[in-house]
Order: C-alpha cells, then structure tokens, then sequence
C-alpha cells in the first residue's frame, strides 16, 4: 500500500512540475484534447495505462 501511495505522490509531483514550469503549454494542451473524440482519447487511455503496466512489471518482476 504505501509504494501505493508513493507512486501517487510522484505522479502529483510531475503533475505540479508541469503546471509550475508550462502552464500557457499545458491549457492550451489541454484545450486540444478536449476537441478530439472520446474513442481517440479511451484509446490513448488503454495505450498509456498498457504502457505503465509493462513498465511496472519489467521494473518490479
């Protein structure tokens, strides 16, 4: 649970980074991912969490 928890952080440490460091680049991201179709965006969803998963498994298996 707390390797849980500890990859949560990093990732609201990337997340903060992001918007302290590139917050014109990041609303206007954000704005262009709001124009595409969901299935585009379910599909980049899976791709990304399927890409995280094989990274978890090569690093920890």
């Amino acid at each position: 649970m707390t390797e849980l928890l500890t990859a949560l952080a990093l990732v609201l440490v990337i997340e903060g980074l992001a918007w302290a460091l590139f917050p014109d680049h990041i609303r206007r991201a954000l704005g262009q991912l709001a124009q595409l179709p969901p299935e585009v965006l379910r599909i980049g969803g899976l791709a990304a969490a399927g890409l995280g998963a094989l990274c978890v498994w090569l690093l920890r298996g």
